[in-house]
């Protein structure tokens, strides 16, 4: 097995020596859990752009991974937030990319479930932003979607956080939304730690009264609602939020810190995934899930809790730059060429972030070539001076 040189966080160098990849079951679906990872785009290295400003993807690579995450059983949430999503992807070219997951989906071989992000990132979120501007974009968007027969996902909006006065506006823009959509939406609440500009969303800073607000929304609207998911990293308010859910609609963990739990659930029930750890972790996940079908639910826990110490590793604070970790799970394990991403991105955590998660995927069998992510990993150390 390959021996390495990789840095620590206390700047010292030191070797590392991988261990055997692990053997995953192939996916034994339907699960007995609604299961959605939130894929990244693949950036065309190639591209004669300026990487920070306009955004260039490799197409074929980005419908492949999605093939890949179908053929493991789960289903794609797109366009989200780890696709960049108005983190240097914007709404044309995140409509593009829904388009073409759409077609891979129907052209798919087997089951592949796929819900679509829209939002209002094509409107800014100036102090000029209006309610009636946060409702048209949604609109725009929604609209848009459906027009390809795709499934939506209603994503937060950093306009409505400056537009909205109080509570009532939210329940104005989502009631308005709600009311028109042809299929029942998973709404999505992105908390402050995945994207600093939606803090005090549904009109309030404490959680405790914004799901106050959001479930009302959720009750008076439950017909158009297939599920809300919460990226709050707190299992304790998403089993809280859970046991107030109204009949038939669900919960989707966004919890990428207590992900295994949350999915196994209690006596009171239980949250389906729509996760971007799942991106990471796949094969891993798909082998948990098929196992906690069977029942064993000792070996759901023995493949998922390895993947912890990664999942918090690579969504630590500053959380909005998870995705770097994410593309880097990718890279290593060959699903692109490269590792760079859209707006740069693959400079916003450090070599020595990078190096520990080579090491907790390692260690939760997640390399699923050693030879060849090592070889990776020691390409990335040297643009950063390192001789691995």
């Amino acid at each position: 097995m390959p021996t390495l040189i990789l840095p620590t966080d206390d700047g010292r160098l030191e070797p590392y020596a991988t261990r055997q990849p692990r053997s995953w079951d192939q996916p034994r679906g339907p699960f007995d859990r609604l299961a959605l990872s939130a894929v990244h785009v693949v950036s065309d290295p190639l591209a004669n752009n300026d990487p920070w400003l306009t955004p260039a993807i490799d197409w074929d690579a980005t419908i492949a991974y999605r093939q890949y995450i179908w053929s493991l059983g789960l289903g794609v949430a797109e366009a989200m937030d780890t696709s960049q999503r108005g983190m240097g992807l914007g709404w044309s070219d995140a409509l593009e990319l829904i388009s073409r997951s759409i077609k891979a989906a129907r052209d798919f071989s087997g089951d592949a479930v796929i819900f679509s992000g829209a939002g209002t990132d094509h409107v800014a979120p100036t102090a000029s932003v209006t309610i009636d501007d946060v409702i048209r974009g949604y609109e725009e968007q929604v609209s848009a979607i459906e027009a390809l027969n795709g499934r939506i996902i209603l994503m937060a909006s950093r306009a409505l956080t400056v537009a909205a006065k109080s509570p009532d506006d939210y329940r104005r823009v989502y009631g308005h939304i709600l009311r028109q959509v042809r299929e029942p939406v998973i709404i999505h609440w992105l908390g402050e730690m995945f994207d600093p500009a939606l803090k005090g969303y549904w009109g309030h800073t404490d959680h405790s009264a914004a799901m106050d607000v959001c479930l009302d929304i959720l009750a008076e609207h439950a017909d158009k609602v297939d599920g809300i998911k919460i990226s709050l990293l707190n299992k304790d308010k998403e089993i809280s939020m859970r046991r107030r859910l109204p009949q038939g609609v669900r919960m989707y963990t966004g919890d990428d810190f207590n992900y295994p739990e949350l999915i196994a659930g209690d006596e009171h029930g239980y949250s389906d995934a729509l996760l971007g750890i799942f991106a990471a972790i796949a094969p891993a996940a798909s082998a948990a899930l098929s196992a906690h079908k069977r029942g064993d639910i000792a070996q759901y826990n023995e493949i998922l809790t390895p993947t912890l110490p990664l999942a918090r590793h690579i969504f630590k604070a500053p959380t909005q730059f998870y995705k770097t970790g994410v593309v880097f799970m990718a890279y290593l394990n060959a699903h692109q060429s490269h590792f760079t991403m859209v707006g740069g991105q693959q400079s916003a955590r450090s070599i020595a972030h990078l190096a520990q998660i080579f090491r907790l995927a390692d260690a939760a069998g997640l390399l699923t070539d050693p030879d060849i992510a090592a070889s990776r990993m020691r390409a990335v150390l040297r643009v950063h001076g390192i001789d691995g």
